[in-house]
């Protein structure tokens, strides 16, 4: 039987992958561009301590993709824990039974329960993240300004821009022009290279669909009065699950079952050429680290590829509408520079070694840096000595820009150079750095292309054996449980002969995962 072909060794493609075999789907073969696993999800070990890209919490409201997890990389029993851990999600919670959580954090093929602060950064004081309004707010921005920021909310849900067309009507209508000015604008500008005017407001309703100043004063004053928390919306983790040793620890597991079950998994393999016949994809040719190319047949194909380089790969070439869109994709390239201290600045972590933050939003004019994660809090095995403080800088660039272009040692300079500016850690402090890159790590919301989107989606579903799923393969900002769930539907489609490609596009558009429900599958 020809196999079916899989593009991509990340949680889409490792998702899908499993999910063929485990339904006993024969001859299965991923195709990895790489020598690593996990994609943008993968875990980097940098002399002993590891980075994660990005910061990847173990959460979904999918019970199947919890499942899923635990099957792959059992939970250990929090420390001092006898009943049920409860995981919570920005007021949604979700019970771990002691039956769910047995393994220990003595093993090392385990996941743990980790706590969840997340904080902005901002005049050289930490702000809740989200913002939440309240006495603190208050006691950090004075009383004049938060009136301030009342009074330009209360104009803005008076009068709403309709039709929401930007990422920046979201954001007035939600919090207001001033604090979109003053929390949002600058920051969200920084991660995306261009005005919140050019951006699309899907960008909003995918990652932060029902957030605003208003929700959150209403849970606020609901919790006060009622000593309840049941708001509805899940925008950030309070705890969460995470593997010992970083993400990649759960997609390496993955790999690893994947290919004890007979599945075919070749590392350092380009995808160069897509051949079709008019709406069937046949064979694919790639070529290896040292530039051998070889063909591989095909009876379904399961995409997670950038699309722009799908489209360019497809042969014969798609119609010259589609291939236009398709080249004009747009996309945000990610930098870590991993810093080594022997401790943060007492300014801001006091006697302690570091701050509890997971990540630190940094609003801060002046500097290029838009976040900053603290290694040790995600898990203290990603840290090689716990006498040291691990943090990866996060920097949002384009492939073209001067940002992406400078040396290595001119990027760890500079990361250097801004933390001693914000106060976060002394230079005197510093005992190593690296720096990692990260090309398409965000799909772009913006560009004449994206606003055709629709026209490139219509043609590629044309394609009755190629599925399309996970972040780049979709060109949607899906976090991990997104792409497993598209992947799932993939693997479904090629096991039934299924034709429709809608559920694979509804994941992550009616769910509303991010911020509300998701959907029950």
């Amino acid at each position: 039987m020809t196999p079916t072909l899989i593009i991509g060794a990340g949680p889409a493609g490792l998702t899908a992958g499993l999910e063929l075999l485990r339904a006993g789907y024969p001859q299965v073969t991923i195709l990895e561009a790489t020598d690593a696993i996990g994609g943008i999800s993968k875990t980097v070990n940098y002399k002993g301590n590891r980075i994660d890209i990005g910061g990847h919490r173990f959460f979904s409201k999918s019970d199947w993709v919890m499942d899923w997890w635990r099957d792959v990389l059992p939970v250990a029993k929090p420390t001092g824990g006898q009943g049920d851990t409860q995981l919570a999600y920005q007021g949604q919670r979700r019970l771990l039974g002691r039956h769910e959580a047995t393994a220990s954090e003595t093993d090392d093929a385990v996941m743990l329960v980790r706590s969840r602060q997340s904080r902005i950064y901002f005049g050289g004081q930490f702000f809740d993240y989200p913002l939440k309004p309240g006495m603190d707010l208050v006691r950090k921005m004075g009383l004049a300004r938060c009136m301030h920021f009342a009074g330009s909310y209360m104009a803005a849900a008076a009068n709403p821009i309709q039709p929401e067309n930007t990422l920046e009507d979201f954001f007035i209508n939600r919090f207001g022009r001033q604090l979109y000015r003053q929390f949002f604008k600058d920051y969200t500008e920084k991660v995306w290279g261009v005005p919140c005017r050019d951006i699309s407001a899907d960008w909003g309703a995918q990652r932060i669909k029902s957030l605003s100043i208003g929700s959150a004063a209403k849970q606020a004053l609901k919790k006060i009065v009622t000593g309840k928390n049941d708001s509805q919306h899940t925008s950030l983790i309070e705890s969460f699950l995470y593997p010992k040793f970083g993400p990649g620890q759960m997609w390496e597991a993955a790999a690893a079952e994947f290919e004890r079950r007979g599945g075919r998994l070749l590392r350092g393999w380009t995808v160069d050429e897509i051949h079709r016949r008019e709406n069937r994809v046949e064979r694919v040719v790639a070529r290896d680290a040292e530039g051998q190319r070889q063909s591989f047949d095909a009876n379904a194909i399961v995409s997670t590829m950038p699309i722009r380089e799908l489209a360019q790969a497809l042969r014969p070439a798609p119609d010259a509408p589609a291939l236009s869109i398709a080249s004009g994709l747009e996309y945000r390239d990610f930098i870590t520079v991993g810093l080594l201290y022997r401790r943060m600045s007492h300014k801001v972590s006091g006697k302690a070694r570091h701050v509890k933050d997971n990540w630190i939003y940094i609003q801060e004019p002046g500097v290029k840096v838009g976040r900053v994660q603290v290694f040790n809090n995600w898990s203290p095995y990603m840290v090689a000595d716990p006498d040291t403080v691990w943090l990866g800088l996060e920097f949002f660039a384009r492939d073209d820009d001067s940002l992406w272009a400078m040396s290595e040692d001119a990027l760890k300079a500079l990361a250097v150079r801004e933390m001693q500016q914000l106060g976060l850690a002394d230079e005197a402090e510093l005992l190593d750095a690296t720096v990692l890159r990260q090309p398409k790590a965000y799909p772009g919301y913006f560009g004449a292309a994206f606003q055709r989107f629709d026209e490139l989606r219509a043609w590629l579903d044309g394609l009755d054996n190629l599925y399309l799923c996970g972040r780049n393969g979709m060109h949607r900002y899906n976090n991990q449980d997104h792409s497993m769930l598209s992947a799932r539907l993939a693997a479904q489609a090629i096991i039934k002969g299924g034709a429709s490609r809608d559920a694979i596009w509804a994941v992550n558009i009616d769910d509303d995962y991010h911020e509300e429900t998701a959907a029950k599958t």
